[in-house]
Order: structure tokens, then sequence, then C-alpha cells
């Protein structure tokens, strides 16, 4: 069984096709389907089933897929950790993160880490918390930025906190709460609302606090994206909870401050058992980058080298 084969079965479960899997691995077909085939009669059984129309994955496949993967990021983070003693990082880093993020500029540090490593490839993902927070226990995302309560990550991944988001309702500009000095969640439960979908942190944040304080609100609208949040608001379609500073970019609505609304933690999320070079590399600037801060020692964190 060599690496080669793995990463021809991973490609062709992946992309559906023998043709695409070979031009992603740049490899003639006719090489990719024979090293397949070769597999396969070591292995005793199918990985496909092919016909003139589709290739599908077999029951075999599927349990052979996730070992595949893993031995392929292992031969990978070798290598990486082979480079990284000789004191370059390289590799490739997966990032996840929930959107918005408000609470870390993102931007900016990813900046600062392509400057200090720039061997590294870096990929940005856009999830909801619960895909995030699984992707990191499989390994096919180094570290997420979430706003999960820290009790719903799995104990094998490490929970860091980073910072805290004042959450603040949103209301049209000729709404009869613009300008309230405060609104409470029991008067903000009589408006019908907008919000993300389920599965979001905000959003399971939002419906904590609501329960929290013993009223049912009705959720009118779902928005997966904060722009259209804004606009579902600006139009009068129902009222919103933010967090401050992305209501401080939406101009078509106005803020109003809350009360009976705890703060949204923002924490990243890794797994220190296994990871790469790359990925302790970022967990490293995060640490730099937070001089002075109250932040809890990382829940689960092992010494980062």
């Amino acid at each position: 069984m060599e690496l080669r084969q793995l990463a021809y079965v991973v490609a062709v479960a992946e992309t559906g096709s023998f043709t695409r899997a070979a031009h992603r691995c740049f490899v003639v077909q006719s090489a990719l389907s024979h090293q397949i085939a070769r597999l396969e009669e070591e292995l005793g059984t199918r990985l496909f089933e092919r016909n003139s129309r589709r290739v599908r994955i077999t029951a075999a496949g599927e349990a052979f897929l996730g070992p595949a993967r893993e031995a392929l990021a292992a031969a990978e983070r070798a290598r990486d950790e082979v480079a990284a003693h000789g004191g370059e990082v390289r590799g490739t880093l997966h990032i996840g993160t929930i959107a918005p993020l408000s609470a870390v500029d993102l931007p900016d540090l990813l900046a600062a880490y392509r400057e200090r490593h720039p061997a590294v490839r870096v990929t940005l993902r856009t999830r909801l918390v619960r895909d995030l927070v699984q992707q990191v226990g499989d390994h096919t995302c180094d570290v997420a930025f979430v706003d999960t309560d820290p009790r719903e990550v799995p104990r094998h991944l490490t929970v860091w906190r980073l910072a805290e988001e004042q959450l603040v309702a949103i209301v049209p500009p000729a709404h009869r709460l613009a300008g309230a000095a405060q609104v409470d969640v029991v008067r903000l439960a009589e408006e019908d609302m907008v919000d993300m979908p389920p599965g979001s942190g905000i959003r399971r944040h939002n419906d904590a606090a609501f329960s929290a304080a013993g009223v049912a609100r009705t959720v009118a609208f779902e928005a997966d994206a904060m722009p259209l949040l804004e606009h579902l608001v600006a139009r009068g379609l129902g009222t919103a909870l933010v967090s401050a500073a992305t209501a401080a970019h939406m101009p078509q609505v106005c803020a109003v401050p809350v009360s009976g609304v705890p703060p949204r933690v923002i924490q990243a999320v890794w797994s220190s058992s296994g990871a790469s070079p790359a990925a302790r590399a970022l967990v490293r600037l995060l640490r730099e980058r937070s001089p002075g801060s109250d932040l809890d020692e990382p829940r689960g964190a092992r010494a980062v080298s």
C-alpha cells in the first residue's frame, strides 16, 4: 500500500470522478485507475462502484476513507516536523471561523502570520459552530474561532477564551425602540425577530438568553449572513440581537443597549494532540498578541513548542 494510492482514493471520493481526481493529482487517468485497481486487489474488495455515468464509493470505501486521510495527514505532518526541526515552519494551515468575527482582527492576524511563516499555505473557511468543532475534532480544520459553550466542545480539544462581545438590539430607524436608553429581553420578546439559523453560535446564545428570562420569542425570519439580517431588520420585518461591534457597521439600522443578555464569548479551539507545526505557530502568535489580557488558561492545553 502506497501513499499515492491513498491520495488517489481520497481524490476520487471527494471529486466523484476519476477524471477530476487525475487532474487534481497531476497524473493521467489511466495511471490513477491502475493504482486504485491494484489497491483494491490488495485489499480484496472494491472501494468504488463504476459505471459509464458515475462513480459511487462503496461501504468498504467509506470505511477506508477516514484512515486514508489520517495516514496522508500524518505523512504531511512528519515532513513538516522535520522542516520545523530545522527552523522552517511550512505545510498547510486550515483555519475556520464563525461570521461575523469582530472580537478578533483575523485579517491582521493572518498578515502577521504570513510575514513570519511565508512557506505555510493558509486556507480559511466560514462555517456554523457545530461544523467547525466537528472539523477540528476530525483534524480537517486546525484552529477554529467559535462562540460556543466550552462544555459543548469535546474534552480532547483545547478551548481558549479570547474575548467577550457585548450584544445590542438593532431596530429600524423609525421603530418605537430606536433611541431608547435600554431595552430588556422581556420587552424585546414582544417583537418579531430576525436571527441566524439554528446551529450558529449566536443563535444558540440568543435562544439561551430568552429561555433564561423565562420568555418565548418569535423568530420570524432566519438569515445566514449579517448583511441579509441587516436588510431584513431595516425593512421592518423584525428586530435582532447582534454584537455591538457588528452593529457599528450597520448603517441602515439603530442599535439599542439591551439588558438581560450575557456577553458572547469568543474562543479558539484546536487539538493539542497531533497539532502541526503550522498550527502551533498560530497558537504562539495568538498568545503573543494578547499580552496582559485576562484570558483563561486554555482548557486541555499542552505546552506549545
